[in-house]
């Protein structure tokens, strides 16, 4: 019988070390490799803080504010004057159509 079953307050080490990620023997209580344990390695507040989560009081704002400086302004940008150019034509060459077949 395994003793987690005997003992119901023993944890039962992970089968897969979440520090190096060694093989951990069954009634092992630290990683033959790296030699954490239930403290330093194998609670999930251990494995939480290895995934790198950002923490409860994180400022997302701040995080954008530093990462990528103040927000530029935006500057708004109209139709650029060679369009205006061919506007301009295609009205002039619609109306002298117009003047020269429409009367």
């Amino acid at each position: 019988m395994e003793s987690s079953l005997l003992n119901p307050g023993l944890k039962r080490p992970p089968d897969i070390c979440p520090q190096c990620g060694a093989e951990v023997p069954a009634n092992a209580r630290a990683c033959p490799e790296c030699g954490s344990d239930e403290e330093t390695g194998w609670s999930d507040r251990a494995a939480a803080d290895r995934l790198g989560l950002p923490d409860e009081e994180f400022d997302y704002d701040e995080f954008v504010k530093e990462e990528f400086g103040p927000p530029a302004p935006v500057r708004p940008r109209g139709v650029n004057w060679f369009w205006w150019v061919m506007a301009v034509l295609v009205l002039m060459a619609l109306l002298s159509l117009w003047l020269r077949f429409g009367l």
